[in-house]
């Protein structure tokens, strides 16, 4: 196995046995490792956004997140998922409410007191200004009203994972789901439960009577205002929308902007 020398580096300096092939994604470069015969995951972040997430991790010290066992600069070790179950097939296999319940508790205890939060958190406002700034019309700007409103009087302001989907929470076997790859963020909690309506994919989430059942089951699993919930619905699906057409994948564009419609719909009617 070859392994660029920044890897290498760390391989050796924390005695590091390498467990699989390197991955890299559009963020980060991974390697699967053992670390004195325990499964661990080196990454590497390539993108400031991840190198700022790790800092987080270290912050939640475990507790609903994968537990870190170094940390420097844009390099994070941790534990790694053994785990044979995945949410994301839950979903897909009759267990959706399961899977969103699952979700919520692991959500819960990242958003828990505890001591005072990490510094340079990035406030909610700035990672929607893309969407707030679009000056497009239609649903783009009933989503960004819906931002405006819910931006504009938080509730519950907490760390944030900002990116909790089905694929970001894992099974770690006897230490149960917990979360990786955080955004950094701070805000509004029921923010973090909005993205698990967009997922596991677009044929799931998209599902005649999906959104509004799941919309229940949330809503009760993690003690949010039903109505407010599907308003950061709205907002989340405009804003990845606006990425999406940043990034040129406009062919997601469509089916996204269809659950920011389903979410639109489900207020009027609540």
């Amino acid at each position: 196995m070859v392994l660029d020398g920044h890897l290498r580096s760390l391989v050796e300096r924390w005695a590091l046995a390498p467990d699989g092939e390197p991955i890299v994604t559009r963020s980060s470069r991974l390697l699967p490792v053992l670390q004195g015969g325990r499964p661990a995951m080196l990454k590497v972040a390539t993108e400031p956004e991840e190198k700022w997430g790790a800092g987080l991790m270290v912050w939640w010290d475990g507790i609903g997140a994968a537990r870190v066992l170094a940390h420097e600069g844009d390099a994070i070790l941790i534990e790694r998922a053994t785990g044979s179950r995945s949410l994301a097939d839950m979903a897909r296999h009759g267990e959706d409410d399961r899977a969103s319940r699952i979700i919520c508790e692991t959500v819960a205890r990242l958003h828990a007191p505890r001591q005072a939060p990490p510094p340079d958190l990035v406030p909610l406002s700035v990672r929607f200004r893309a969407l707030l700034s679009t000056g497009a019309g239609g649903m783009f700007a009933r989503c960004a009203d819906a931002a405006r409103l819910l931006l504009a009087e938080p509730r519950d302001v907490v760390p944030l994972h900002g990116d909790v989907h089905h694929g970001n929470i894992l099974d770690f076997g006897d230490r149960g789901w917990l979360a990786i790859d955080p955004k950094r963020l701070e805000g509004e909690r029921g923010f973090d439960h909005a993205n698990l309506f967009c997922n596991p994919d677009h044929a799931i989430a998209l599902t005649p009577g999906r959104l509004a059942r799941q919309a229940d089951v949330v809503a009760r699993a993690a003690h949010l205002e039903r109505r407010r919930l599907l308003h950061w619905i709205l907002a989340w699906a405009g804003l990845s929308a606006v990425w999406l057409i940043e990034d040129g994948a406009t062919e997601h564009v469509a089916p996204t902007l269809r659950i920011a419609e389903i979410a639109a719909a489900e207020i009027a009617r609540s």
